[in-house]
């Protein structure tokens, strides 16, 4: 079943960003809970990331019956930052909701995050979701604990969970973010060092539905270190001016 919102034939005000890789078996019944959680009208576009299983035909199955449904493929593997760029630059609403491809992250509360981004005004510019219950192995647990107390110590980014792929955020603040490989990673700093406030909610956490992670501890642990630092350094380099008339 399609979204209420499927005769909606104007600009959608949100935007639902999705990178994925080798997400076979997950796109349907992550559809199938956007179109149940969503409010008002909106897109969805996933940005295929290089799959090698049966991602991209399932895909075309969800788009073809789906008219705010949109896909973009990268010729090969760029990376979830990448993933996620692409989509934000080719959305359409003037608010991006971010979430993750494998199941874990619920869109039902995506609504609530849209609604703390409205409430806070301009002066809010991303609403991150905090994990509750964390369904990884517990050793993955320590790490991102042990990465976010670091991490807040260097940004005071006022976000405790950075890793929750559930993220909304004001398009305009998101494309002037600069742009490398483990942005999404810090995005909450890099919106704050704009000039922005943070807002966080509470969502539970779920296990992934199919597949496995395409993202490991040694794949990132050294390149994370290198960006929490440079992060850090182009904090400290920026100045937000305050005009007074």
């Amino acid at each position: 079943m399609s979204s209420p919102f499927a005769g909606f034939t104007g600009t959608p005000r949100l935007s639902v960003v999705i990178a994925v890789k080798n997400e076979q078996g997950n796109i349907a019944p992550l559809v199938a809970e956007i179109d149940a959680a969503m409010t008002e009208p909106f897109e969805i576009l996933f940005v295929n990331d290089g799959s090698t299983d049966g991602t991209a035909q399932e895909l075309v199955e969800v788009a073809s019956t789906r008219p705010y449904v949109r896909v973009i493929t990268h010729a090969k593997s760029c990376g979830k930052s990448a993933g996620v760029n692409t989509g934000a630059w080719a959305a359409r609403g003037e608010i991006v909701l971010l979430l993750d491809g494998d199941g874990q992250n619920n869109p039902v509360y995506l609504p609530d995050m849209v609604r703390v981004l409205d409430e806070g005004g301009a002066r809010v510019g991303m609403v991150q979701g905090e994990r509750q219950g964390r369904k990884d192995t517990a050793f993955k647990r320590v790490q991102s604990r042990t990465a976010n107390r670091v991490r807040r110590a260097l940004l005071n980014d006022d976000t405790r969970d950075t890793g929750c792929g559930l993220k909304v955020v004001r398009r305009p603040v998101y494309l002037a973010l600069p742009i490398f490989d483990g942005l999404h990673r810090f995005t909450p700093a890099l919106v704050k060092r704009e000039g922005y406030e943070i807002r966080t909610l509470p969502v539970v956490d779920r296990a992934r539905w199919h597949g496995v992670s395409n993202y490991g501890f040694f794949n990132r642990l050294w390149v994370g270190i290198a960006d929490l630092f440079g992060v850090w350094w182009l904090i400290r380099r920026r100045r937000v001016p305050q005009v007074v008339e």
